[in-house]
């Protein structure tokens, strides 16, 4: 456990994300290596099925890691306070808050999965494959529940390091038990998607061993579960506007996804493979507005105000320059990379690829203000400035892919995602003003 209101903003603050930073990589990896595995075992087709539903699963599976990071902050301003019961309370209402929500989740998602990919425009030669895909995939979505909730917990009780440790043991499952799934036993994209949920419950099973055995304060017995009045609709509170806000922003994604499937099968497949690239740049990205958040909360928790707004200012400058050198990675290597999930033969494919980097890569200074902001903000326990925020970067993504693919075609599409991130900073730059003043306000008094 790591206590974030004492010492030096700027080494904390780094020291925290850096395990994020590789964390969300090896998050990524688990996608990535569906793809990478689908992609050179199983062909072209199989790699944009599996692309075809990465839209679905950033609508639910980004709603889970929104409420569970959501129902975190409460958990994290109770240890900055040195609440240690409401901490131990605040994680057992997120475990029952959790199993509710999981099963809501995976009924809901399956019942509309076919209109989902009828509306996604999902192209016929792939929509079986695809279905298969991701109904293996949403059925274990109590799985992937049950990781986030307890990485979550122990993110805002400042242990960024075990759930890392615990995530690479689950992508080297992922990857031997898909491996094994695909070359020995054919089971094709079911294979892929079934790999995928054991690894997770494997994570699952050592984050709980190391909670039980190494982190007290999460330590819990039966009597934690006699839930206070209030302890679960807190949670919900927290959790359900952070979890809708990333779904918000996942419908723009999947409006997206729709345009670029009306180019047809290369245009998917270059989709699917430059996404993943980006993917892993905007985790990183991500990272430092993760650590925010769990910084933030702590610190509000304990009444240190200008030591946020000095935590901002430094995790902004620390996250825009490494923007910088992703960007420039994707835009000189992007070919190269992109290599690594469709071969070298598939020039068509990586020639638009190309073309989704220069797009996207020098503009990842605006999306890593956008994190900084953002997770800043809910740290404060503002929920509703984020989920106004996710909102507009739903519109301007959705209204941007369909307007631009006509004009422009993939490259247009492309475009809508640093459009969006503007969209969703039109939202947020105000109201961090305002934060800022009150925070002011509030250190002057203390």
């Amino acid at each position: 456990m790591q206590d974030l209101t004492k010492g030096n903003p700027t080494k904390v603050i780094l020291m925290f994300a850096i395990p994020l930073m590789i964390g969300n990589m090896v998050q990524q990896l688990y996608n990535i290596s569906d793809t990478l595995i689908v992609g050179q075992t199983l062909g072209v087709q199989s790699l944009a099925a599996v692309g075809a539903t990465g839209s679905i699963q950033f609508l639910v599976m980004g709603f889970v890691q929104g409420f569970s990071s959501g129902m975190a902050i409460t958990t994290a301003q109770r240890f900055g306070a040195q609440d240690y019961r409401g901490v131990r309370a605040a994680y057992a209402a997120s475990i029952v808050a959790a199993l509710i929500m999981s099963a809501i989740l995976t009924v809901v998602s399956l019942v509309f999965l076919d209109m989902l990919l009828h509306v996604m425009q999902t192209p016929a030669a792939i929509y079986d494959q695809s279905k298969l895909f991701i109904s293996v995939i949403l059925a274990g979505t109590v799985m992937t529940m049950g990781y986030n909730v307890i990485a979550n917990t122990l993110r805002a009780v400042g242990d960024s390091k075990a759930p890392l440790y615990y995530l690479i043991i689950g992508m080297v499952v992922n990857i031997s038990v898909e491996l094994l799934l695909i070359v020995k036993f054919h089971w094709g994209v079911e294979g892929a998607a079934t790999a995928t949920v054991f690894a997770q419950f494997v994570t699952i099973a050592f984050s709980y061993w190391h909670i039980s055995r190494f982190t007290d304060a999460l330590r819990l017995s039966w009597s934690d579960f006699k839930l206070r009045k209030g302890d679960l609709k807190r949670q919900f509170k927290s959790g359900v506007p952070m979890g809708f806000q990333q779904s918000i922003i996942a419908i723009g994604a999947v409006t997206l996804a729709a345009a670029v499937n009306t180019l047809g099968t290369n245009a998917v497949a270059a989709n699917t493979a430059a996404s993943k690239v980006d993917q892993i740049s905007t985790s990183m990205l991500m990272a430092f507005g993760v650590a925010m958040a769990t910084y933030t909360a702590q610190n509000y928790g304990a009444g240190k105000f200008s030591r946020i707004l000095v935590g901002v200012k430094k995790s902004l400058t620390m996250s825009i320059s490494v923007s910088v050198v992703l960007g420039l990675i994707e835009v000189i290597f992007g070919r190269d990379l992109v290599s690594l999930f469709v071969g070298a033969g598939q020039h068509e494919v990586m020639d638009l690829a190309q073309e989704f980097f220069w797009a996207n890569g020098p503009f990842y200074f605006i999306l890593s203000t956008l994190f900084i902001l953002r997770y800043t903000l809910q740290g404060l326990g503002d929920v509703r400035t984020p989920t106004l925020a996710g909102m507009g970067e739903m519109v301007m993504r959705s209204v941007t892919a369909f307007s631009l693919v006509v004009w422009f075609g993939f490259f247009g599409a492309s475009l809508a995602n640093p459009l969006a991130w503007l969209g969703s900073l039109l939202f947020l730059i105000p109201a961090w003003f305002a934060m800022v003043r009150k925070l002011k306000e509030a250190d002057s008094v203390a």
